[in-house]
């Protein structure tokens, strides 16, 4: 009998448990999610099943408040996590012909030094014995040693090819940049490995290589080609210079983007002097040090502070005493209130859209070429043409800096992508499909490829045909986030988007937003 009562009270109380249970996660008081797995992002991992933990899902219509220091620990970007890289990707069958990559430099010394505290302690000098490391490390360190065999544009014969201060300079790359690249690098050489991109003879032609005046962007770049293409030959390499940020070449003049650039700049002013508990925190951190506020805003402590960061160092600290100063150190909950501000002023730059526009004119030179060397590409692998002589740009590399990537991601229409990190990576993939859809007999199929890429080309816009584009950010697809390739369906008959949108986007349509028709008209028309 006792037994019998204590079996129906544990069904009772089991009962009650499953019940209590269903309501904590119908309320999202629990998680739906089993501990350690992660949701798939947002309209991706479709067709994969169903979770049976989710119980009666309630739409998120607002966005969670971004964490300043989790985000900041993400932009360091520190190379000692696995890392899924989606470059090389497609439907089956489908032709890689050519990679255009830009790159943000690897992570780096501050530019600015906070007054009246010490600098940060780290080496500059390559080891492969101090970490973070990489297995290509030493043989990267000998192979630069032979730099002088190579041809290199204008000034960048005098940078040193490698990062050699003891005691790092100013904005001097450390290890953890060279680092960086050298898994970028090996990264992509995995993805793209199978779709034989460059052959073992590839030629001066093939490969494109190109950075700003400063050693970071040029030891970067140097990083990522080595661990792309390990060992490569010196004798066919050329190191082309681009002497503005914006690698706007010849196309640098555009009165229109300075004028939507001073905007901004105002913009952000006016949100900064708006924030009272940032104004209180640059006091806080100004009496400790004995400094004007008005100096230490000048100073830009937020690159010294991240720097320290990154590096898993102590924020900076001054003797109690210390000129007119309370002393003590920096704090991360300060570091937190400059970053949140930061984050809070991006989401503004997106609602009030200068930046955008500013962005478009600024990135346009670059995309234009992209666009060009596409092209170029797309025109020599159409059917029945002859390889060019030499071959054409299948590889180019751009090393630059936060101030190029940022515009570029603006422009494309990837406003809600997260700010360049150290080492971020944007890839253009060009593709071409198969050349005849299965059951075709194979002269037929050729025959309809030719009379479609033909009528591709002369359409308005065009979709040239059998040849497409992918767009990737730090390894994750984006295409169909861009502008110009939002609207095409990704269940349309081509998965891919076609290489007509980016052409029309570049030549034309990303000039919509100034309400112009050319980058000319759009930077010289006048206003009001």
């Amino acid at each position: 009998m006792l037994a019998r009562n204590l079996f129906i009270f544990l069904v009772v109380v089991g009962a009650a448990l499953a019940i209590v249970s269903l309501s904590l996660q119908f309320f999202h008081l629990i998680p739906t999610t089993p501990m350690g797995e992660e949701r798939p992002p947002q309209g991706q991992g479709q067709g994969q099943g169903k979770s049976r933990k989710r119980v009666i899902p309630v739409p998120n219509t607002e966005a969670p408040e971004p964490d300043p220091i989790a985000e900041a620990y993400g932009y360091c970007n520190t190379p000692n996590h696995s890392e899924q890289a989606w470059e090389g990707h497609s439907p089956v069958d489908y032709k890689l012909l050519s990679i255009q990559v830009m790159i943000r430099h690897g992570d780096r010394y501050p530019l600015y030094a906070i007054p009246k505290t010490k600098r940060p302690a780290i080496d500059c000098t390559l080891s492969p014995k101090r970490k973070p490391s990489h297995p290509q490390l030493n043989s990267f360190i000998g192979h630069m040693a032979q730099g002088g065999r190579g041809r290199w544009e204008g000034t960048l014969s005098s940078l040193p090819r490698l990062p050699n201060h003891s005691t790092c300079e100013m904005g001097e790359l450390t290890q953890t940049g060279v680092v960086q690249h050298l898994r970028n690098g090996q990264l992509l050489r995995l993805a793209y490995k199978r779709h034989k991109l460059l052959p073992p003879n590839w030629s001066t032609k093939q490969v494109w290589v190109e950075t700003t005046g400063r050693s970071r962007t040029l030891q970067s770049a140097m990083a990522l080609l080595y661990g792309f293409l390990p060992d490569f030959d010196w004798s066919r390499l050329t190191v082309h210079h681009q002497w503005s940020t914006l690698f706007c070449g010849s196309a640098c003049d555009c009165p229109a983007r300075n004028r939507y650039l001073e905007e901004e700049q105002r913009r952000q002013y006016r949100l900064r002097a708006a924030d009272t508990e940032l104004e209180r925190t640059y006091a806080d951190m100004a009496r400790t040090l004995g400094l004007p506020p008005r100096q230490l805003r000048a100073a830009n402590p937020i690159d010294s502070l991240l720097c320290h960061l990154c590096h898993g160092l102590s924020f900076p600290c001054v003797a109690a005493g210390s000129a007119l100063g309370s002393g003590g150190c920096l704090t991360l909950a300060q570091f937190a209130v400059i970053r949140r501000q930061q984050l809070e002023d991006e989401v503004d730059r997106r609602r009030v859209g200068l930046y955008r526009r500013y962005a478009v004119l600024a990135t346009h030179p670059y995309l234009n070429r992209t666009a060009n060397r596409m092209e170029r590409f797309a025109k020599a692998n159409a059917p029945g043409r002859k390889p060019r002589a030499g071959g054409e740009e299948a590889f180019t590399l751009s090393s630059a800096h936060d101030v190029t990537v940022a515009p570029l991601l603006s422009a494309l229409g990837l406003e809600d992508a997260l700010f360049p990190r150290f080492a971020a990576r944007v890839v253009f993939e060009l593709w071409r499909s198969p050349p005849a859809t299965q059951g075709q007999h194979k002269g037929q199929g050729q025959g309809l490829v030719k009379a479609a890429w033909l009528k591709g080309e002369r359409s308005k816009g065009g979709n040239w045909g059998n040849m497409f584009v992918r767009v990737l950010y730090n390894g994750e697809d984006v295409t169909f986030h861009t502008t110009f390739c939002r609207s095409h369906g990704r269940n349309a008959a081509q998965p891919l988007c076609p290489l007509g949108n980016f052409l029309s986007f570049v030549k034309k349509d990303m000039f919509n937003v100034l309400n112009a028709t050319s980058y000319h008209n759009a930077c010289y028309r006048r206003t009001g």
